[in-house]
């Protein structure tokens, strides 16, 4: 599978996932805007990008920052201001997890799969942000 293959399922099962919690859904169209989607929570609308993480060590990381190549060079992009959150696939178990965006870091977050040795602010753990724990 390619990484477009990949990215279309993430998006498939998180847009399964929303609609089973009973959020409606919109998606935009074309392939032009930094959100995948657009969650409407009954109150406000989220801008939501989309990303499939993967298992490294004991954490699920995942990349935030959007990577575009146009006239053969290559730049990277932060989504600050573009979206809300990110819904992310860890494809290694299927979880999916909802981090708001004031939650992630410059380049990659890391969500950690084990208890921390040190309880810190900026040690992110996995189960706080299980969709079922964290969705609007």
């Amino acid at each position: 599978m390619n990484t477009k293959q990949t990215g279309d399922e993430t998006e498939a099962r998180i847009l399964a996932a929303l609609i089973a919690d009973g959020y409606s859904v919109s998606v935009p169209f074309g392939d032009n805007d930094k959100y995948d989607l657009v969650v409407d929570t009954g109150t406000e609308l989220l801008r939501v990008q989309c990303k499939t993480g993967w298992i490294e060590g004991d954490v699920v990381r995942f990349k935030t920052t959007s990577k575009t190549t146009a006239d053969g060079e290559t730049t990277m992009e932060s989504y600050d201001g573009s979206i809300d959150a990110f819904a992310v696939r860890c494809k290694e178990t299927d979880e999916l997890y909802w981090v708001p965006i004031e939650d992630t870091g410059k380049k990659s977050t890391y969500l950690r799969l084990t208890e921390p040795e040190i309880d810190h602010p900026s040690v992110n753990r996995a189960d706080t942000y299980r969709f079922e724990v964290r969705l609007p």
